[in-house]
C-alpha cells in the first residue's frame, strides 16, 4: 500500500465504477431476466382475457383446465426468474465488497494519516449503503421502467380511450417521481451532513470518556451532539413527510387510474366496443405498467442515500489510490539523510519544521531533544514516512521514505509513538505486528525490550488477550510492549518518541540495555526524550527549537554546550533555516 494521492488520469474511471463495470455481464443477465419476467407478466391478463371471453362463453371446462395449467407453469417460471435475478444482484454486491472492501479500508487509513479529524468509519458505512441498495428492490424499478411505455402501448392497442387514461396516469406518476427528487434532495443532503458531523463528534468524544466522566463534561458534550443530531432528525423528518405525502398521492393516483380503466372499460363494454375480458386485462396491464414508478418512489430515500454514498466513495478512492504497484527496493541499511525539510501538520497552515537538515550513517544513534512544541514528534512522523514533507525530503539509503511502498518498507522500520496503542489481540500478535507469528523472533523482541519476564507472569503468557475481554495494561507495560513491537524482526531504522515517559527505574534500565544491543546490531536509532540520562547512550544529539536546528553534533560536544551556555545560539538564529548549526569540529 502506498499512502499518497492518486495519479489516476483525469478521464479514467474511478475504482468504484471499474468494480461495477466488472459486473457488467451480470447486470446484462439481470436485464435479460427482467425482460422475460415482464414478458411473463402479460400471461396473467391474457389468462383473464381468455377466461372471460372464451371459457365463460363456451362454458368449456377442458379449456379452463389447460389454460390454468399453462398459466401456473408460466407463473412458476416467472417466480424462478425473479429469484435468479435477485440472487445475481446479491452476488454482484458480494463481488463489489471483495473488490473494494480492502481498497476502501486502505483509503480510510491514508485519509486518517492526512486528515486525522476525518470521519473514518463513514466510508465503510457508505460501502454498505451502496451494497445494500444493489441487493434491494430499488434496482428492479430501473430494469422494469422501460416496460412501462410498452404496457401503455398495449393498452392503447386494446382501445385508444383506454390508452389515453393510461397515458394520463403515467404522466402524473412520473411527475410525482420527479417531485420526490425535488422535495427530498436538499433536506436529505443536509440531514446526512448533520448526521455525519454528529457521529464524528460522538466518536471523537467517546475516545476520551474518562476525561468526560472525571470532569463532569458529559452534559455539555451531549448537548453539542444532540444539537447536530436533532437538526439531522428534523431535516430527515421533513424529507420523510414530503416523501410520504407524495407516496400517498402516488398510491391514490395508481388506484384511481386502475379504477378509471375499469370504469372506462365497463362503459366501452356496454357500448360493445370491447369485451369484458379486454376490460379486465387492460386494468391488470396498466397496474403492471405503473408498478415500477411506484416502486421507484417507494425506494427513493434509499436511492438518494446510496447515491450520496457512491459520490463520497468515488471521491475517496480517486483521492487515495492505494492500489498502485511500485518496484520493490532492496532492504535499507539505515543511512538517514534529512534534506532541508519543511513540514506542515495535516489540516494546519503554519510550518512546525522549518528547513531541518542532518544525516546519520547506518548504526548511529541520535537523541532528539528540545522544549515542548519544538516539532520533535512532527519530525518523528516525517522520519518514518507517515507524514509528507511540505518541501525537502527524508531519505533512507537514498530513497524517499514517504514515497517508499510502506508494505515493503515497514518490516525494516521500528516506530514507537508518544501515545502507544496496543490493538485488540494477543500479546504475541501485537509484538509480531499482526503478521505471521515467529515465536523465536517474538521472544527475542520481548527480551530486547526487557518485557519477557513481565509477559510470562500474565495469565496466558504470550497468548494473553489484550483489549475487549482481555487484560488492561498500565502505561509502562504498553510502552514496553510497543518497544518490543518496534524492534520485532530486526529492523534497520528505529524512531522512539519518548520511550521512557511511563517507565520506572527498572523499565528505563531495560531500555538502556536494549539500546546497547541495538548499537551492537548496527541499527540506526533516533530517540526523542526529555530525560538527560538517556543522552549518555547515543552518538549524536540534535537540539530542536521552534522547528529549527539549534545544535547538532557529537554527544560530548553538544552536552558541553548545553551545560555551558554561551552566546553562540544567538548567532545561529541568523543562519538560514536549512543550515546545520553545529559546534566547531562537530560531525555532520
Amino acid at each position: 500500500m502506498k499512502i499518497i494521492g492518486s495519479n489516476r488520469p483525469a478521464g479514467a474511471p474511478s475504482p468504484l465504477r471499474q468494480a461495477l463495470q466488472k459486473s457488467a455481464r451480470a447486470f446484462g443477465y439481470v436485464g435479460v431476466f427482467s425482460f422475460f419476467v415482464n414478458l411473463l407478466m402479460l400471461a396473467s391478463p391474457i389468462y383473464m382475457l381468455q377466461v372471460y371471453d372464451r371459457v365463460l362463453t363456451a362454458r368449456s371446462e377442458a379449456t379452463l383446465l389447460y389454460l390454468s395449467i399453462i398459466i401456473a407453469a408460466m407463473m412458476m417460471v416467472m417466480a424462478m426468474l425473479e429469484v435468479i435475478r435477485s440472487r445475481v444482484l446479491v452476488r454482484v454486491s458480494g463481488k463489489m465488497e471483495q473488490e473494494l472492501g480492502s481498497r476502501v479500508f486502505d483509503a480510510i487509513f491514508a485519509l486518517n494519516l492526512r486528515m486525522p479529524a476525518a470521519n473514518r468509519s463513514q466510508s465503510l458505512r457508505d460501502l454498505d449503503n451502496v451494497r445494500q441498495f444493489i441487493t434491494s428492490q430499488g434496482p428492479f424499478a430501473f430494469f422494469d421502467a422501460p416496460w412501462a411505455p410498452i404496457f401503455i402501448g398495449i393498452v392503447c392497442l386494446m382501445h385508444p380511450l383506454l390508452g389515453v387514461v393510461a397515458l394520463g396516469g403515467a404522466i402524473i406518476l412520473f411527475a410525482l417521481a420527479y417531485a420526490t427528487e425535488v422535495v427530498t434532495k436538499k433536506p436529505l443532503s443536509e440531514a446526512n451532513g448533520h448526521a455525519l458531523r454528529a457521529t464524528a463528534f460522538a466518536e471523537a468524544s467517546l475516545k476520551n470518556s474518562e476525561v468526560l466522566a472525571a470532569m463532569g463534561m458529559l452534559s455539555g458534550i451531549r448537548r453539542r451532539w444532540r444539537s447536530s443530531q436533532d437538526r439531522a432528525m428534523l431535516l430527515q423528518a421533513i424529507a420523510s413527510d414530503n416523501a410520504g405525502f407524495i407516496g400517498a398521492l402516488t398510491k391514490f393516483t395508481r388506484l384511481a387510474v386502475q379504477s378509471a380503466i375499469l370504469g372506462v372499460g365497463a362503459y366501452l363494454a356496454l357500448e360493445n366496443e370491447i369485451t369484458p375480458g379486454v376490460m379486465i386485462a387492460s386494468s391488470i396491464i396498466m397496474g403492471r405498467g405503473l408498478a415500477p414508478v411506484e416502486q421507484a418512489i417507494g425506494s427513493w430515500k434509499m436511492f438518494v442515500s446510496a447515491r450520496g454514498a457512491y459520490t463520497r466513495l468515488n471521491e475517496l478512492l480517486r483521492t487515495f489510490d492505494t492500489d498502485k504497484e511500485t518496484m520493490e527496493l532492496p532492504p535499507p541499511q539505515g543511512n538517514l539523510a534529512v534534506e532541508r525539510v519543511v513540514a506542515v501538520p495535516p489540516g494546519g497552515n503554519t510550518p512546525t519544521i522549518k528547513g531541518v537538515s542532518f544525516s546519520l550513517v547506518a548504526g548511529e544513534s541520535l537523541a532528539l531533544v528540545g522544549p515542548s512544541a519544538a516539532g520533535k514528534s512532527t519530525l518523528a512522523r516525517l522520519l518514518v514516512g507517515v507524514w509528507s514533507a511540505h518541501s525537502g525530503s527524508v531519505r533512507l539509503d537514498g530513497a524517499d521514505v514517504f514515497a517508499w511502498n510502506h508494505e515493503q518498507l515497514g518490516p525494516h522500520i521500528g516506530y514507537l509513538p508518544q501515545d502507544v496503542e496496543i490493538f485488540d489481540g494477543t500479546i504475541k500478535e501485537n509484538i509480531a505486528r499482526f503478521g505471521e507469528v515467529d515465536p523465536v523472533k517474538v521472544v527475542e523482541a520481548a527480551q530486547l525490550a526487557g518485557v519477557h519476564e513481565m509477559i510470562l507472569r500474565l495469565p496466558n503468557g504470550y497468548d494473553t488477550l489484550i483489549g475487549p475481554g482481555g487484560i488492561a495494561l498500565s502505561g509502562g507495560q504498553r510502552q514496553r510492549l510497543g518497544l518490543a513491537r518496534a524492534v520485532y524482526g530486526d529492523p534497520r531504522f528505529l524512531v522512539l518518541d519518548e520511550p521512557n515517559s511511563n517507565l520506572d527505574s527498572e523499565g528505563e534500565a531495560a531500555l538502556v540495555q536494549g539500546l546497547a544491543k541495538l548499537r551492537e546490531r548496527k541499527v540506526t536509532v533516533v530517540l526523542i526524550s526529555h530525560r538527560p540520562s538517556i543522552m549518555n547512550h547515543v552518538d549524536k544529539i540534535l537540539v530542536l527549537r521552534d522547528g529549527l536546528v539549534e545544535m547538532f553534533g557529537p554527544k560530548q560536544e553538544v552536552l558541553a554546550r548545553l551545560t555551558r551556555p554561551v552566546a553562540q545560539p544567538q548567532v545561529q538564529q541568523q543562519q538560514p533555516p536549512g543550515q546545520i548549526a553545529s559546534p566547531a569540529g562537530a560531525g555532520a
